[in-house]
C-alpha cells in the first residue's frame, strides 16, 4: 500500500477535507498514474449529496482523469511510464459476460466497478480523482493523444464520451438532424461531438443567455425552451435529441419535437422518475432511450477523434480548496462548461 494525497467527504453534503487515503500496490497488470486533472461531474455532486442513494464514506469522487504514468507493473504491455493516459467512469468489470466480450464493459451484467463509490476486487471501496495518484488495471486506461492538454481531456472521459457514445450510436452525422438539450458540461461536448461528426445541431436551453456559446461551439441554432413558441415552431424537427439534463422536463413537449422514427435519448439522470405518455410515443413511431458512458475501445476511439478534430473540453481550472465553492456553482448552472481541479494544487 501507499499513502497519496486526496480530498475527501466524511459524510452527505459534508465539506470536502483534504486527507490521506491508501492505493494499492503495483500488480503484474497495474499502472501507477500521477495525476494532473480531475474534472467535476455533476454524477459527483449526486453521490456525495447522496441524491442517488446511499454513498461510502469518506467519498474520494472524480471519474474524469488525466494524467501521466509514473510506473508499471510486470505485465503491463500498453502503457509506459511517462505517457499520457485517462481513466474514466470505470475501472473494471467481470471481463466474461457478453457485453464485456463485445466492448460494452459498461453495460457489465455482473455490474462495472465504478472509479469511485464502488468495491473493487480487493473488497475495498474504489477512490477516484480527486487525489494525487491513482492505481489502475492497463485494461481500463486509455491513452490521451498529442494535441489535446490534460485539462481540457480530463472532462471527455465522462462528458465526451457520455455524448459521444449515443451520437454515434444512433448515427449522427451528415443530413441527421440533432438537438442537445442543455448546454452545461455534457451539452457543450455534444454540440462539438455533433458537429464535428457532421450533424445540423440545435441547441434547446431555458433561455437565449448562452446563444453566442453555443453557436461558436458548432451549434446551426439556438432556441429558448422557456419560449412557449418554441415547441409548436420546431414540431417534428429532429432526428435524435440527447437530454443532458438533470431535472425533471415535461416528456411529452419533448418527443412531440421528434419527426418519424426520432429518438430521445436520456443521459442526464434526474433523481426523480420521468412521466412518458405513451401516445407522445405511438405518434410518429417515436423512441425514448438511454445511454450511459461507452466501452473502453469506444473511449479510446473518442479521445482519438476529439484529437483530429481540436476538440476539449471549456474548463475552468480550480485548486482542491475550490472543491465545495464548485459545487454549488454547478448546481446554480454557473459554469463555462466544466470544472477542473488541478491536483498540483493538493
Amino acid at each position: 500500500m501507499r499513502s497519496v494525497t486526496a480530498y475527501a467527504s466524511s459524510a452527505a453534503k459534508a465539506p470536502f477535507e483534504k486527507t490521506t487515503i491508501q492505493r494499492r500496490d503495483l500488480g503484474p497488470r497495474d499502472v501507477l498514474i500521477k495525476i494532473a486533472y480531475a474534472g467535476i461531474c455533476h454524477s459527483d455532486i449526486h453521490t456525495a449529496r447522496e441524491e442517488w442513494g446511499e454513498a461510502i464514506f469518506p467519498l474520494v469522487p472524480g471519474h474524469e482523469i488525466a494524467g501521466v504514468v509514473e510506473e508499471v507493473g510486470s505485465g503491463v504491455e500498453k502503457y509506459a511510464v511517462g505517457d499520457r493516459v485517462g481513466v474514466g467512469c470505470m475501472v473494471d468489470s467481470c471481463r466474461e459476460c457478453v457485453n464485456c466480450l463485445a466492448g460494452e464493459e459498461q453495460y457489465c451484467l455482473k455490474g462495472n466497478v465504478g472509479t469511485y463509490n464502488a468495491i473493487g476486487r480487493d473488497g475495498r471501496p474504489t477512490e477516484g480523482g480527486y487525489s494525487t495518484h491513482i492505481v489502475v488495471d492497463q485494461d481500463f486506461v486509455v491513452g490521451i493523444p498529442e494535441g489535446i492538454g490534460l485539462d481540457q481531456a480530463a472532462p471527455l472521459l465522462c462528458a465526451g464520451i457520455t455524448l459521444y457514445s449515443p451520437l454515434k450510436h444512433w448515427g449522427a452525422g451528415p443530413g441527421k438532424r440533432v438537438a442537445i438539450v442543455g448546454l452545461g458540461g455534457l451539452g457543450h461536448m455534444g454540440v462539438k461531438i455533433a458537429h464535428a461528426l457532421g450533424a445540423e445541431v440545435t441547441v434547446l436551453s431555458q433561455t437565449l443567455s448562452k446563444q453566442a456559446d453555443g453557436l461558436s461551439l458548432g451549434a446551426d441554432h439556438f432556441f429558448a425552451t422557456g419560449d412557449e413558441r418554441t415547441f409548436a415552431e420546431l414540431a417534428g424537427s429532429f432526428d435524435l435529441i440527447v437530454n443532458t439534463v438533470s431535472a425533471t422536463l415535461p416528456m411529452e413537449r419533448y418527443l412531440s419535437l421528434l419527426g418519424l422514427d426520432g429518438t430521445m435519448v436520456n443521459v442526464g439522470a434526474p433523481p426523480e422518475p420521468l412521466s412518458v405518455p405513451a401516445f407522445a410515443l405511438i405518434a410518429m413511431r417515436r423512441g425514448w432511450a438511454g445511454s450511459m458512458i461507452g466501452g473502453i475501445g469506444q473511449t479510446q476511439e473518442m479521445l482519438d477523434f476529439c484529437a483530429e478534430h481540436n476538440l476539449g473540453a471549456e474548463i475552468e481550472v480550480i485548486s482542491g480548496e475550490q472543491i465545495d465553492e464548485a459545487y454549488d456553482r454547478v448546481v446554480a448552472s454557473d459554469v463555462r462548461y466544466r470544472f477542473v481541479i488541478d491536483t498540483a494544487t493538493f
